[in-house]
């Protein structure tokens, strides 16, 4: 696909791109992010450019859904196999934007194990939680 992948330890200019893939964090952070990727969060939020949050917007508490200082303000976040319930809390809308749910083949079993209904991907692999 002739994508420009850089990592965090790389001099990176956010205008130089059309699109910013937040996968600094995963869902097991705590508490704010520091160094070098508070600074990339920043630099993200001050770009300008659509942001695409994976699984959680890094600085965003993955148990109740709070911002720390600082938290990527994703225009749409992309969460895997059940919608986390802090991407719904009122006060991680800012953050989280559009919210879409991947399938990652979960079983239906495994849904319905945790009381909730297996998504109708219909063969599309995302579907919008609203």
């Amino acid at each position: 696909m002739k994508i420009l992948i850089l990592e965090a330890s790389a001099k990176v200019k956010a205008n130089d791109f059309d699109l910013i893939v937040d996968a600094l964090l995963g869902y097991n952070q705590k508490g704010s992010p520091r160094g070098r990727i508070a600074q990339l969060v920043r630099m993200a939020n001050d770009s300008g450019k659509p942001i695409l949050a994976l699984d959680i917007p890094t600085g965003l508490g993955p148990d109740d859904g709070s911002p720390h200082e600082p938290c990527v303000k994703a225009t749409q976040t992309l969460t895997l196999a059940f919608p986390k319930s802090s991407l719904l809390n009122k006060d991680a809308k800012t953050y989280v934007g559009e919210l879409f749910l991947a399938d990652i083949s979960v079983p239906r079993e495994l849904y319905l194990k945790f009381g909730d209904e297996a998504p109708s991907f219909d063969g599309q692999g995302i579907v919008e939680i609203v």
